[in-house]
């Protein structure tokens, strides 16, 4: 019976790529929950599958296996109507030859509602209201993805899907889009399902992380993130928990290399962690 809570549902997940004896066994077996309003954060591993994930989430690849519902309704092709998507590639995901506004307004040619305000109200949310009349190749990179944000907002999805949106920016902008995303969140209460290769952004960020194994993924654990909100990025990281969690979180995600890497170690303490753990 489905939780009516719950925005996003998978259960019994799994594909595999190719045939069934040489093709790669992207994920095992994965089965969780996403309730509404939750902020949940995915990591693991290179190859751990959290990009096929998405795929699937998104109605993009049919899973080999089980099945995903996106608000009580089953995917099975295409991108659902409740789901929106920022991905990495901002530069790419957005249309050059449009205006900001325009962008932002370009998912809703067919809504029910004011264009017009709504466009304003997603703009003034990701603080670019002065930039509507820009183009996208005229903004830096962190303002162009503020404007797939804000563009993934006016639609006013009930999931918004984010593909580790700030990995291509530098440090002190992630730090910014990481507090704008938080603020996103409060403001709208959007249900957010967040893929990253950062462990720290994954607690400061989340309500529960879901720590993925090396393929074929399976779910190793599902960490709950209970952090005082509102955030912030020293405060925050500087709390006990938020360093137990961040150890917790690497020590699942550094058992999982082989003992034979010899790229790092196989298993270290909170002291040992490479500065991306």
């Amino acid at each position: 019976m489905r939780d009516e809570e719950s925005v996003l549902e998978v259960r019994g997940l799994g594909h595999r790529y190719g045939d069934a004896t040489s093709g790669h066994h992207a994920i095992g077996s994965l089965d969780f929950a996403v309730r509404s309003g939750e902020f949940v954060s995915i990591v693991g591993p290179s190859g751990s599958g959290k990009t096929t994930l998405l795929r699937i989430v998104t109605g993009l690849m049919r899973p080999g296996q089980g099945s995903v519902e996106v608000a009580g309704r089953p995917v099975s092709g295409g991108v659902p109507e409740d789901v929106a998507v920022v991905f990495q590639d901002y530069s790419r995901s957005l249309f050059a030859w449009m205006s900001v506004r325009r962008n932002v307004a370009f998912p809703l040619r067919n809504a029910r509602c004011s264009r017009d305000e709504r466009t304003a109200e997603s703009l003034a949310a990701v603080g670019l209201t002065d930039f509507a009349g820009r183009y996208p190749w005229q903004l830096s990179g962190g303002m162009q993805q503020r404007v797939a944000i804000a563009r993934a907002l006016a639609y006013r999805p009930k999931l918004l899907l984010m593909d580790e949106p700030f990995a291509s920016v530098d440090a002190q902008t992630r730090a910014d889009l990481e507090d704008l995303a938080l603020q996103v969140h409060e403001r709208f209460g959007t249900t957010i399902l967040f893929v990253t290769h950062d462990i720290d952004e994954s607690v400061y960020l989340s309500d529960r992380v879901l720590v993925l194994s090396s393929p074929p993924a399976r779910l190793l654990a599902d960490v709950q993130v209970d952090l005082p909100r509102p955030r912030d990025q020293l405060a925050t990281r500087q709390l006990p928990e938020f360093v137990r969690l961040r150890a917790e979180v690497a020590g699942l995600l550094l058992r999982q290399r082989d003992p034979r890497d010899e790229t790092g170690p196989a298993v270290g303490s909170a002291e040992e962690m490479p500065a991306w753990a």
